[in-house]
C-alpha cells in the first residue's frame, strides 16, 4: 500500500489541525485513552457537535448520513489528530468507531437513516452491552435474555464493564433470544435507549480512581422490535464486526506517540541541575519507543487501507490490538520511571510532571491486554486466521 496521503486529504488534515488548535484550550487535560472525566463531558459534547456540523466527525460515512463520503483513511486521520491534540474522547470510539461502522454493515436502511445522522452530528453517544460477570472472553456464554412480546422485546439481565455507560444516550446490546440454540447462534443485537424504564447504571471505579466503567442492570426493559439489528439470532456476527473495528482503532497509538513526544520534551529540560536527554541510555530508550509507536501507526493505517478497499480486517486488527496494548504498557512504564519520584504524583498535584498524565497512563495501561479481547485471544486469531495454524 501507499502510506502517503492524497493532497486533498492533507489539505483537510491541515484544516482539522487548525480547528483543534483553536477549539481546545491551552493546557486542556484531555485523556490518553477512550474516556473523559465527568467534568469534561459538557465541553466534549460541545466540541463534537461542532465537528459534526462540519461533517468532520464521520468523514468516511455517506453524505446522506452526515458524513463527507470519503474513506476509512480520512476516518483514521480524524482519530489520529483528535488523540494527538488530546481532544476529549467524546464517546467517539464506541459511537463512530464501533457502533456506526457495524450498523453500516448489518443494520437496515431504515435503521441507518434513523440513527446514523444523530451519531454523525455528535448528538448521540453510544456504549456497548457485551460482557457479563461470567462472560468475558467467552462472550457467547452470556445469560441476558431478550424475549419477544408482540412488537417489543423484553430484556432481563446484567452487563458489566460498560464503558461510558453513565454518559451514553444509546447502547448496542447483545442478548440471548434462543435458549435452545448453540450458544453462538442464539444471540441478537439491539439498539437500546439508555433512558428506557428498567435500566440502572452503577459505577465501577478503576485503579486510577476514575469512573470509566459501569455495571448495567436490565429489569424488564422493553425495546421495540424495529431496533433489532441484523436479524434475530444473528447478533454474534454483529458483535464480531464491532470487535474488528474496535481493535483497529488508532487513538491509543496516537496517544502513545504524543506521550513519547512529551517525554522527549521533558527530558530536554533541566531538572535538579541536569538534562536527562544528555544520557545516551535515555535517548536510546525514547528512540526505541518512538520507533515502536510508528510501527503501530503503520499497522493501523494498513488496517484502514483494507477497510477503504471494502474489506473487513480480522487478524490484521488483532495484530494492532496486541501491539497497541503492549506499547501502552512500555511507554507508561518507562515514562513513570524516567520522571523519577515526582512521576508518582497524580493529576493536579503542584509538582506533577506532564500534569500527572504519565502516572495515570501507567495505572490504566495494565488493563490494555484484557479490555476489548485478551491478548491470548488475539494471538489465537492471528495464529489461526493469519498464519493458518491449527487450533491447539
Amino acid at each position: 500500500m501507499d502510506f502517503n496521503l492524497s493532497a486533498e486529504t492533507r489539505a483537510w488534515r491541515d484544516e482539522l489541525r487548525a480547528f483543534l488548535a483553536a477549539e481546545i484550550p491551552a493546557g486542556f487535560a484531555g485523556s490518553d485513552d477512550f474516556f473523559d472525566r465527568e467534568d469534561q463531558v459538557p465541553f466534549a459534547r460541545e466540541l463534537y457537535r461542532k465537528l459534526g456540523a462540519r461533517r468532520w466527525l464521520t468523514p468516511a460515512w455517506a453524505e446522506q448520513y452526515g458524513g463527507m463520503g470519503k474513506t476509512a483513511i480520512e476516518q483514521m486521520v480524524l482519530n489520529e489528530e483528535l488523540a494527538w491534540y488530546r481532544a476529549p474522547a467524546g464517546g467517539r470510539l464506541f459511537t463512530i468507531g464501533i457502533t456506526g461502522p457495524a450498523m453500516l454493515v448489518h443494520a437496515s436502511a431504515e435503521q441507518n437513516a434513523r440513527y446514523l445522522p444523530r451519531m454523525a452530528s455528535g448528538e448521540d453517544w453510544y456504549c456497548q452491552g457485551f460482557s457479563e460477570p461470567e462472560s468475558g472472553s467467552d462472550l457467547a456464554s452470556m445469560q441476558t435474555t431478550a424475549t419477544r412480546d408482540g412488537d417489543e422485546y423484553v430484556i432481563r439481565g446484567q452487563k458489566i464493564w460498560t464503558s461510558n455507560g453513565h454518559v451514553a444516550d444509546k447502547m448496542l446490546l447483545l442478548a440471548r433470544t434462543d435458549q435452545a440454540a448453540a450458544k453462538h447462534r442464539g444471540i441478537s443485537a439491539f439498539i437500546v435507549d439508555m433512558a428506557a424504564p428498567g435500566i440502572s447504571v452503577q459505577p465501577i471505579l478503576n485503579i486510577a480512581g476514575r469512573r470509566d466503567f459501569n455495571q448495567t442492570f436490565f429489569d424488564d426493559v422493553r425495546v421495540p422490535a424495529k431496533d433489532l439489528v441484523g436479524g434475530e439470532n444473528n447478533g454474534w456476527y454483529v458483535a464480531a464486526t464491532t470487535l474488528d473495528f474496535e481493535r483497529s482503532n488508532i487513538a491509543a497509538i496516537s496517544g502513545a506517540r504524543r506521550t513519547v513526544a512529551d517525554l522527549v520534551a521533558w527530558a530536554k529540560e533541566r531538572h535538579a541541575g541536569r538534562r536527562p536527554w544528555d544520557d545516551a541510555n535515555v535517548r536510546a530508550h525514547l528512540a526505541e519507543l518512538h520507533v515502536e509507536a510508528e510501527v503501530g501507526r503503520l499497522i493501523a493505517y494498513r488496517t484502514a487501507w483494507l477497510q477503504a478497499a471494502g474489506k473487513v480486517p480480522n487478524y490484521e486488527a488483532s495484530i494492532g490490538k496486541v501491539w497497541m496494548a503492549m506499547l501502552g504498557i512500555k511507554v507508561a512504564n518507562y515514562g513513570v520511571n524516567l520522571l523519577g519520584l515526582y512521576g508518582q504524583l497524580t493529576r493536579g498535584a503542584e509538582h506533577a510532571p506532564i500534569d500527572g498524565r504519565v502516572l495515570e497512563s501507567y495505572l490504566l495501561a495494565a488493563s490494555g491486554p484484557v479490555a476489548g479481547g485478551t491478548g491470548e485471544v488475539q494471538r489465537n486469531i492471528i495464529a489461526q486466521r493469519g498464519l493458518g495454524l491449527p487450533r491447539g
